[in-house]
């Protein structure tokens, strides 16, 4: 998460981001799956499932209409407009009240998070959004860089599950999508993530993630593999028509060059792709100023 960037002198009109912040010299250290217990301790996290936990009970409480179209059902709008009017409250029950000025800004992002109400879609830019209010927390130190293992495998997790539940639910289209020959229709970081946790592993490979008994049998340990089971139960027809891209990346031998290929492809098919990044915004904790050389 932009850790180590050099970052460009803030502008007068802005706040500079706290002088305490701690940077590290990233290491691999993701496939470590770490003591639950340490988790527990972190209260900022917490607070964030306590948050997804609420998005998730609100689809519970906005259940499908009935409507002629089978995609994009309307009561997500419904759902989408209760999130509209309480985001800021809910960001004010993660951050400390001496940072409450950051709210607003950063309640921004958790809106963008979760799909387009306007065309009932979610796609790999509304992720990108989530990635950055993450951000966004670290940067005002609500969250920590030693927080990192329990951001993505307990927190992004726990955001992933409830997308699922709303795309499941509400029916709705995958935004920008390739088809089939995009990596999958709604997320791309847990596949990064997912596959730096399998670097190493003593006997899952790449292969094994085209193998339904595999996936069954532990899915619920590995991000990468839950993702699998989710476009399984999505979608039908052979893995390798519905899936083109995933089962060739399957043939590549190791999860350390899976990962470095899945990073170069997120770069060009989404951070450099203007129908994702259009819709990205930028604030003083994310400023859109050019890096400083030097």
């Amino acid at each position: 998460m932009a850790e180590g960037e050099r970052q460009p002198p803030p502008d007068s009109s802005e706040e500079a981001p706290p002088a305490t912040q701690n940077f590290i010299i990233p290491k691999k250290e993701i496939h470590t799956v770490p003591d639950m217990g340490k988790w527990k301790r972190s209260q900022a996290i917490e607070k964030l499932v306590a948050l997804l936990n609420t998005l998730d009970r609100w689809i519970d409480e906005t259940p499908p209409v009935d409507q002629p179209s089978r995609f994009g059902n309307k009561a997500y709008r419904t759902w989408y407009a209760k999130l509209d009017e309480e985001a800021e409250n809910l960001v004010a029950t993660v951050v400390p009240t001496h940072l409450a000025a950051a709210v607003p800004e950063v309640a921004v992002y958790l809106k963008e998070s979760v799909g387009n109400s306007t065309r009932i879609d979610y796609g790999t830019g509304h992720e990108a959004a989530f990635a950055a209010f993450l951000c966004c927390l670290c940067k005002i130190g609500v969250l920590r860089v030693d927080d990192q293992i329990a951001i993505v495998f307990k927190v992004f997790n726990r955001y992933l599950e409830v997308m699922r539940k709303l795309q499941k639910t509400y029916r709705m289209e995958p935004a920008g999508s390739q088809g089939v020959w995009g990596l999958d229709d709604f997320q791309f970081l847990p596949f990064i993530w997912g596959s730096s946790q399998l670097i190493d592993h003593p006997y899952l490979e790449p292969r094994h993630f085209v193998d339904e008994k595999a996936v069954n049998e532990n899915h619920k340990d590995y991000m990468f593999l839950e993702c699998i089971l989710f476009i399984t139960e999505m979608k039908t027809g052979p893995f390798a028509e519905h899936s083109n891209q995933l089962w060739n990346i399957s043939a590549v031998p190791s999860w350390s060059k899976v990962n470095q290929g899945l990073i170069r492809m997120y770069k060009a098919e989404c951070l450099e792709k203007f129908p994702v990044i259009q819709h990205f915004k930028f604030g003083s904790l994310l400023p859109i100023h050019p890096v400083t050389s030097g």
